[in-house]
């Protein structure tokens, strides 16, 4: 087991989170509400997906959960695009946000690259 809460990459993943959130919360027009329910279930599975990675036991399984956190950061990055394209999102504020995305992500390959192999604490 790993704690998570010592890990830049899930700060930034909850910020990044909650952020996306309030942003979303904004928007009322109920045929938006698609885009931006989706947008919020994948930035915020992208911590979440991180935090049970660190709980699991073996080195082959946190992977597999960080790998699955980058998967949800790639998807988040796509529901911001979208959104500044529908025109559902300011599209300078998805802009800025799907950058600290792609930061996220490297964040992530980062972390899975350098993984200890003997199960020592991240």
């Amino acid at each position: 087991m790993h704690n998570f809460r010592k890990l830049a990459v899930w700060s930034r993943s909850v910020a990044l989170g909650a952020e996306i959130y309030q942003l979303c919360a904004a928007v009322t027009r109920p045929r938006e509400h698609l885009v931006t329910a989706q947008l919020r279930r994948s930035a915020l599975s992208i911590a979440s997906n991180i935090a049970e990675g660190c709980g699991k036991r073996s080195r082959a399984e946190t992977i597999r959960y960080l790998e699955i956190a980058s998967g949800s950061a790639a998807e988040s990055e796509h529901h911001l695009l979208v959104a500044a394209d529908l025109g559902i999102l300011p599209k300078v504020r998805c802009d800025v946000l799907a950058d600290e995305v792609v930061q996220i992500r490297r964040m992530i390959r980062t972390l899975i690259e350098r993984f200890p192999s003997n199960g020592g604490g991240t």
